[in-house]
């Protein structure tokens, strides 16, 4: 597997961390990949900008430090006005549908929306809306396996909210893997 860079960013609360701490734990611990993680947040633990960048891959890491991802994640307006720019062309920009204007996203992409925070509300709380999308980029990227990561989610998560949070993953795994079939087999 080459390397692949990926941000999410969104503000503080949204569990942009552990959305990070997930996918990097399941493509390390539980898919034996290399996997580099870094993080960054405003001095504000809510509202605030907030970002962590990974780098997965098969082969051992040389450069920690990601400098321009294949891949964007963005769960808010400001995430995707500071980090829209700096995909690679042709990069995969994921982002949560509701919260951005399409018009604003980088025209230089592949990219896929998802409801993250509807679906996350339908299940009855809106914090698992990062697990939701943890489950789309799982669908989309191939960076961990979804046993993978559902072994990172139950072990990532308070005690008690494991079963919701593997709900939100399925859930937003269903809708990924529903524009990938969608994608292969157009409508005639």
């Amino acid at each position: 597997m080459a390397a692949s860079g990926i941000r999410i960013a969104g503000f503080g609360g949204q569990g942009v961390i552990l959305a990070g701490m997930v996918i990097g734990n399941a493509a390390a611990i539980h898919d034996g990949k290399f996997v580099t993680m870094t993080q960054s947040f405003g001095p504000e633990a809510r509202g605030s900008s907030c970002s962590v960048q990974l780098i997965v891959s098969g082969e051992p890491i040389l450069y920690p430090y990601l400098t321009q991802p294949d891949i964007l994640v963005v769960m808010s307006q400001e995430a995707n006005a500071r980090f829209g720019a700096d995909l690679k062309a042709d990069g995969l920009l994921l982002y949560e549908q509701d919260l951005i204007q399409a018009e604003s996203l980088n025209p230089r992409t592949r990219r896929y929306g998802i409801p993250a925070t509807r679906f996350a509300e339908e299940l009855g709380r809106k914090l698992v809306l990062n697990m939701v999308l943890v489950g789309f980029v799982t669908a989309l990227t191939g960076l961990a396996s979804p046993e993978a990561v559902r072994k990172a989610i139950r072990d990532s998560v308070p005690k008690g909210t494991e079963n919701l949070n593997l709900a939100a993953f399925e859930k937003g795994l269903a809708y990924g893997q529903a524009l990938v079939v969608d994608a292969c087999h157009p409508a005639a």
